[in-house]
């Protein structure tokens, strides 16, 4: 794999680059060795919780020394040993899709497939970036899952450009 960047392009108002290996540091992403196995709860009860915890750290602020608020605490061990994915949904948020798009295709320019799917199980749909510690670099940039597991074994591989028409 030559190169570790995917794109998302398309009917979209802002086409965005994405650099899957700054991922591992990111609070949003999701270990697959677990993630298609336990229960998980609805997106609105996530953001919910999500809300409810940032409340929190807003009352408490005060009682707490002055930070930065960069929140970086890492499991190196879980780190060089898991698998993770990150959710594509805010990305294709992000990207503005066209209120005419409805169809979402991954793609490989070196390898020359593609799979076609639903603006909303690709919005729904989890990146993997990372197995057993290790970047994609024979089989990615990234894999797409689906989110309700049903190709968590035989994902789609080998995604360097992500298309919403």
């Amino acid at each position: 794999m030559s190169s570790m960047i995917v794109s998302i392009k398309g009917a979209v108002k802002h086409t965005i680059i994405i650099d899957p290996g700054v991922w591992i540091f990111d609070e949003r992403k999701v270990d697959l060795t677990t993630y298609f196995t336990e229960e998980r709860p609805d997106a609105s009860t996530a953001l919910y919780e999500q809300l409810g915890r940032s409340w929190d750290e807003q009352r408490l602020k005060g009682a707490r020394p002055q930070s930065n608020d960069n929140k970086l605490s890492l499991n190196k061990k879980a780190l060089t040993t898991s698998s993770y994915g990150m959710p594509l949904g805010p990305f294709i948020t992000n990207a503005q899709p066209s209120s005419k798009a409805t169809k979402v295709t991954f793609s490989s320019t070196t390898k020359h497939t593609h799979f076609i799917c639903s603006l909303e199980e690709a919005e729904n749909g989890i990146l993997g970036f990372s197995h057993k510690g290790q970047p994609l670099k024979e089989t990615g940039p990234v894999h797409f899952y689906l989110n309700d597991g049903s190709n968590h074994l035989t994902p789609v591989t080998d995604i360097d450009t992500i298309t919403i028409s």
